[in-house]
């Protein structure tokens, strides 16, 4: 018996990273889990794997532009049709940085990517999620921010912006939701090893590896680690907070290296 029997999850963001090690690990706890981001093919893969792992219908695959309101709209119809629709857990962890420079030299492109992915894609998912656990009265809301969401670090700016939002959208969902019985949790990493360093610098291997040299980051697994841990309290319990950093990594910017 798995401690997620019986839920129904899903996970933005399922085709790497956070996303898919969250997915593996609520899978592996008997939650069928709803894999969803924008590449396809990558998702048919972690779903064959799961499915291997964990039998047929753990999972279904959704390939979705979080970012675009009607995409999210007629995903979430085909997870009605499918009868996919009552998610206990949703995990929102569709996320990105791109690109690293002072604001008064901001790339706009990368602005609104960060913008749109980080905050609008989390809000469009959310919006079409949250109301069906309001009406059965239980779910919970994990949201994947970031210690960006805590600290502004030099050149930062707008990735810091939206994970500050997110923390705010945290808050603001845990009051205006108090008493339906939804719960409501941040998980805030500080380094951690997945591509999203690449994705941050157009895949030049020499910059995105820069910011892990002579440091053990965080991997994956250890982010969804606590994320299971925050959905598998007893229903009386909120994690509302949780900050995992690396032991080498003290704020943003203070980081032990070894040289």
């Amino acid at each position: 018996m798995g401690k997620l029997d019986g839920k129904l999850a899903l996970v933005t963001g399922a085709s790497a990273g956070i996303g898919e090690a969250t997915a593996r690990a609520l899978a592996a706890e008997g939650a069928r889990v709803i894999l969803a981001a924008r590449r396809k093919e990558r998702l048919e893969r972690l779903g064959a794997e799961l499915a291997a792992a964990h039998g047929e219908g753990c999972c279904a695959v959704l390939a979705v532009d979080v970012r675009d309101r009607a995409d999210v709209a007629d995903a979430m119809e085909k997870l009605r049709g499918a009868g996919w629709d009552r998610i206990d857990i949703l995990v929102n962890n569709a996320g990105l940085a791109a690109g690293l420079d002072p604001v008064h030299e901001g790339n706009f492109e990368n602005w609104d990517r960060m913008i749109d992915t980080n905050l609008r894609g989390l809000l469009n998912v959310s919006r079409y999620v949250v109301p069906g656990m309001v009406e059965r009265r239980s779910g919970h809301i994990v949201n994947i921010g970031s210690i960006a969401g805590r600290e502004v670090y030099p050149n930062g700016n707008v990735y810091c912006a939206t994970k500050h939002a997110v923390r705010a959208l945290n808050r603001a969902f845990r009051i205006d939701l108090l008493g339906t019985g939804i719960r409501v949790t941040t998980v805030d990493p500080g380094l951690v090893w997945t591509e999203f360093s690449y994705v941050r610098f157009d895949w030049d291997k020499e910059r995105a590896e820069k910011p892990y040299e002579g440091m053990t980051p965080l991997r994956a697994e250890d982010v969804a680690d606590a994320v299971l841990w925050a959905v598998t309290r007893p229903p009386h319990v909120n994690i509302e907070e949780i900050l995992v950093m690396p032991t080498d990594q003290a704020s943003s910017v203070h980081v032990h290296r070894r040289t």
